[in-house]
């Protein structure tokens, strides 16, 4: 009985039926032992797989494998054979007996320095004074129309929009992690404390990338706060030159800097003629963008790259969806089209540099290693006997047509292959002419991006104009974006200089392009091109007509990922590639210390020493590894071993010796006619 009643509790209590649907009870047991089936059956139900259980083991499983890496990581000796990590640069250095000796100064390029909130709208309550660049980017999530709101800025003054101030994070953090766990500077800071760098000689300079290089110093002081800074280190450090490092987008506003600090005041710093000579040991730019970055014409026409373009390969329509109203791409735009910095990034030199219709100072480059070879032997042995293959009278070497690489958009895979003669090219300053006033938006008044001021007759016009160079590519522009070009162009220059006497180049536009700007009369002042090779980096783009669409906020124009080359050519998903650092090709990083700065030269009157150093890339060998010590990606490439060396060697007081090239950089630049 007393079993019968515990039995009766467990279903009532723990399981519970309609165990009272009679007021009395009349046999305990009968009615229980009946209902046993049905209640297993339940339970048996119950336990099928749900999308929770699912979502739980699948957490579990992550768990489990991220702590059984870690304990791998923890507990596998390092002495196995390809699991040894090279000696910290750090340590090396110290056990050689160097220790901190000049004052460094880094400067941070585009995008790597984290920006703060100090006022905002409504919706950024409880941001104040918290990143909304370069950290957790948990805002991103919760908020992401107030987030990219307030990383806007105005459209018309390229300043602060009304009621919104972000600003630079200052000090060493400000760019040591762009996210947790991916590192940009702290590997090297890390590597200069070993040998005595801290606070009093080693210095972060904070500037919001956003905005115009002049433009810092205006809002912000930006560059006062930096000649300062620069002013103190070298007296509290024993009278001893800084070591200036800057990396991408940084090593331009760096130059922007070495101008702006010997003008005379209000547009200058006031530092006069010999300010660099005496404060400055060396400048050791990390993957500098000095010509420019081809992937910065996609970015501002149709907010794409590469990276980009293959995941639109790889999930075609997701980032083109209504879902939620996504509109990803559009968005992207709308807001970088208000960041003058990125202006400066456009490719300078125009065809001279970057080459025409059917030439490009990279033609004979060949992305597949056996073809390289073919044409490298193919040239060895018609170097006496050359053959003439083209129209222009340009030597070429018959093996094929050459890549016409100085197409930097091209509208169709065939477009980009033609010869020019075949090609259906329109005037586009006589398009600007007649462009008049645009007209009104159907858009209820929101502008989302220029292309809704556009009739569907211009956008058609773009497209029938079947490629354009660096030069016509600026046309386009003026064309599709007025707006932006005519504040950008406040700003910024991209030409090359016939008279760098002529006092027009005394205007800050010029300051941060080396093809129109003379280095300060520092003769002993160094200058320094570091940057990774081996890497297949963007140089022009295969574009077409976006699905025709009448709703607003759609870009009507995007890289077309079904343009792919045969095997070993360098055509893939619509981008053409040459070599480089998978973000700044060679050409940009190597011309000026290879050709342009070499001696002395017009933009280089003083003749400061010029040296490039290269770091030929090399995968992970193991997840060990990390992103690599031998890396020469343009920001993993500040975790290179190599690298951090040599700029600890030249901070310590050492010298680095001469050259150590492995691209072809020296022949393309002697393909780049510019008066030096």
């Amino acid at each position: 009985m007393a079993s019968s009643i515990l039995r009766f509790r467990k279903l009532c209590y723990v399981e519970p039926v309609n165990c009272f649907s009679d007021s009395k009870i009349k046999d305990p047991v009968g009615p229980i032992e009946k209902a046993l089936p049905e209640l297993r059956k339940q339970r048996k139900q119950r336990r099928g797989w749900r999308c929770w259980d699912m979502c739980c083991w699948t957490i579990g499983y992550m768990c489990t494998t991220w702590w059984l890496l870690l304990l791998l990581y923890h507990s596998v000796p390092l002495t196995l054979p390809g699991l040894q990590v090279p000696e910290s640069p750090g340590l090396k250095l110290k056990n050689r007996g160097l220790s901190a000796l000049h004052p460094v100064v880094l400067v941070p390029g585009i995008v790597t320095g984290g920006l703060e909130l100090w006022e905002g709208r409504p919706c950024a309550e409880g941001l104040f004074r918290k990143r909304l660049w370069g950290g957790s980017f948990t805002e991103i999530f919760k908020r992401p129309l107030c987030w990219l709101e307030h990383l806007s800025l105005d459209n018309e003054t390229g300043l602060d929009p009304p009621g919104i101030r972000v600003r630079a994070v200052p000090g060493l953090v400000a760019a040591d992690y762009f996210a947790p766990g991916y590192f940009v500077w702290a590997v090297l800071i890390e590597n200069l404390a070993k040998i005595g760098y801290e606070g009093k000689n080693l210095y972060m300079t904070a500037y919001d990338w956003r905005i115009s290089f002049q433009n810092t110093e205006v809002r912000d002081q930006a560059l006062s706060r930096l000649k300062s800074r620069i002013e103190l280190m070298f007296v509290t450090n024993g009278y001893k030159k800084v070591v200036v490092v800057p990396h991408s987008m940084g090593s331009l506003y760096f130059l922007h800097f070495l101008k702006w600090v010997e003008a005379p005041p209000p547009m200058g710093g006031g530092g006069g003629l010999g300010w660099c000579a005496k404060h400055i040991k060396t400048v050791m730019n990390i993957g500098p963008a000095f010509l420019g970055v081809p992937r910065a014409v996609s970015n501002i026409f149709s907010a794409e790259a590469r990276d980009i373009v293959f995941a639109r390969a790889m999930a075609s329509g997701f980032l083109n969806s209504d879902m939620f109203g996504l509109q990803t791409l559009e968005r992207v735009l709308r807001v970088s089209r208000t960041w003058d910095s990125v202006i400066s990034l456009l490719p300078k030199g125009g065809e001279t540099v970057w080459g025409n219709l059917d030439w490009s100072p990279e033609e004979n480059f060949a992305c597949d290693p056996a073809r390289k070879r073919l044409l490298q032997a193919s040239s060895q042995a018609n170097h006496s006997h050359p053959i003439t293959n083209s129209s222009d009278g340009k030597l070429r070497f018959g093996v094929e047509d050459p890549i016409r690489f100085g197409r930097v958009i091209s509208f169709g895979k065939d477009s980009s292959q033609l010869q020019s003669s075949q090609l259906k090219l329109n005037d586009f300053k006589e398009l600007l002419r007649n462009r008049g006033n645009p007209k009104q938006s159907s858009c209820n008044g929101e502008v989302w991006t220029e292309y809704e001021d556009m009739s569907k007759e211009s956008i058609q016009a773009i497209a029938e104009n079947k490629a354009y160079t660096v030069e016509s590519y600026l046309d386009l522009l003026r064309f599709a974006a007025p707006k932006m070009m005519k504040r950008a162009e406040a700003h910024f220059s991209h030409g090359i200089a016939e008279n760098l006497d002529d006092p027009k180049y005394s205007h800050y536009k010029y300051w941060s392009n080396p093809l129109e700007t003379k280095l300060p009369d520092a003769p002993d002042m160094e200058i320094h091109c570091l940057y990774g090779v081996g890497i297949p980096t963007e140089r022009s783009y295969v574009y077409k007509l976006s699905t025709p669409s009448n709703k607003c906020k759609r870009i009507p124009f995007r890289i077309d990922d079904s343009a792919n080359g045969n095997d070993g050519e360098c055509l893939k998903n619509g981008v053409y590639f040459v070599d480089g650092d998978e973000s700044v090709p060679v050409i940009s990083t190597g011309y000026m210390c290879a050709k342009g700065w070499r001696g002395k030269t017009r933009f280089n009157p003083s003749g400061s020493p010029t040296r490039i150093r290269e770091y030929q890339h090399k995968a992970p060998a193991n997840l060990l590894e990390g992103r690599g010590f031998e890396s020469g990606a343009h920001v993993d490439i500040l975790g290179n071993v190599a690298m951090i060396e040599d700029i600890m060697r030249v901070a310590a007081g050492e010298e680095l010796g001469g050259d150590r090239i492995y691209s072809d950089i020296l022949s393309m630049s002697e393909q780049v006619n510019i008066r030096l």
